[in-house]
């Protein structure tokens, strides 16, 4: 795996370059985990070479709908957001807190902590990369680290990749999140749509980025390389029709009793799918499983949903007990009330909580009714 002695700061590389880039962090002795099709869509795992990839695969997403599509070309980052954020690999599902043994008379406590592990994100879309700096934020606030989120956290190399191919549900630009990456990776990727061959412009953000940069064959990036990125960019940023204006959310907070909050309430399962696959969402809840003798306790941390009618039990029963209440609250915390207490909306627009709703539910278009709605019943 070659490259030229001089570190330049852009690259232009093509297949065998992303397929050295692999080699490369895997000769680092990380676990690369990338975009890949599985079970009929594009999600993450394990990827070893180029081929893993989805090549030649996009998707078709709107309100409650997901579908794969086969593009015809060889593009490999012609999809938008894969169905599952990294969320999970930094703060996962389900992890052990606590586990108890007894013996006899004596009890022992042990509370185990992951290893860290090296590891490399491939292909993180911008609007993700925002949300793990978001994360970053609330799990390593230094007044309460969490030490599990800070040990998973602790050495990712970060390979952001921008997107050409925005699906029907994102919004990322209105969030000033993407469609491409501008901060917080080690080597970002642009696909150069339509070049020929088929070539990837490649950004080094740091510099550890820098050094890999420098092992992989290519040539330097010149001003028409840059000027295709910017095309492609612009041309991701007009295919998004979806747009969250910021001034209102505070409008919709203002009118927190309106009907049009049971109107969504009539149509929400509260089934909690938006919390699960929004790549912000954090909150959790443990449970304690103990063996039949009674020896053996463990203490897991599992992820919970605002939208449990248990997220609000206290003094024998829950706080808000309507849907209405229930959306009200993740929505206005989401977007609002977020702001002062990390200093950012919670929402990077990567549209998930549309796709993976059953009924279709999309707040680009509730918050603009709610913002209305408040303005008419304002003195």
């Amino acid at each position: 795996m070659g490259g030229s002695t001089l570190t330049p700061a852009t690259l232009i590389v093509e297949r065998d370059g992303l397929d050295a880039l692999i080699g490369e962090l895997r000769a680092q002795h990380r676990t690369v985990l990338g975009p890949l099709v599985r079970d009929g869509v594009i999600t993450h795992g394990e990827v070893t070479g180029i081929d893993d990839l989805p090549i030649g695969w996009t998707e078709q997403q709107s309100g409650g709908t997901y579908r794969l599509q086969p593009t015809g070309t060889d593009e490999i980052f012609a999809f938008s957001t894969p169905s599952e954020s990294w969320k999970r690999y930094v703060h996962p599902p389900r992890a052990l807190m606590l586990r108890a043994r007894r013996e006899g008379p004596a009890i022992t406590v042990e509370t185990p902590r992951p290893e860290p592990e090296p590891v490399a994100f491939f292909g993180v879309r911008s609007c993700d990369l925002a949300a793990l700096g978001i994360l970053d934020r609330v799990l390593l606030d230094p007044e309460a680290t969490d030490p599990n989120y800070a040990v998973r956290r602790s050495d990712i190399f970060i390979v952001a990749a921008g997107c050409s191919t925005p699906a029907a549900t994102c919004f990322c630009a209105s969030m000033q999140t993407g469609p491409s990456p501008t901060s917080g990776f080690d080597l970002s990727i642009a696909e150069l749509k339509g070049s020929e061959p088929l070539s990837y412009l490649i950004a080094a953000g740091t510099e550890r980025g820098a050094e890999v940069l420098g092992l992989l064959p290519g040539r330097s990036a010149t001003a028409a390389d840059h000027e295709h990125a910017t095309a492609v960019h612009d041309q991701a940023v007009a295919a998004m029709h979806r747009t969250l204006d910021a001034a209102d959310p505070p409008r919709a907070a203002a009118a927190p009793e309106h009907p049009q909050w049971n109107d969504i309430a009539e149509r929400c399962l509260a089934c909690g799918n938006c919390t699960m696959v929004c790549p912000t969402c954090f909150c959790s809840s443990v449970e304690d499983t103990t063996s039949l003798d009674g020896n053996h306790t463990d203490r897991t941390r599992v992820w919970d949903s605002c939208f449990g009618l248990d997220f609000t039990h206290m003094h024998g029963g829950p706080t808000r007990t309507s849907i209405a209440s229930r959306y009200r609250h993740w929505l206005l915390h989401k977007l609002v009330t977020w702001q002062d207490q990390f200093d950012s909306s919670g929402c990077v627009g990567c549209g998930r909580c549309i796709t993976w709703c059953p009924v279709g539910i999309d707040l680009t278009a509730e918050i603009p009714k709610l913002a209305r709605a408040a303005t008419e019943v304002a003195p």
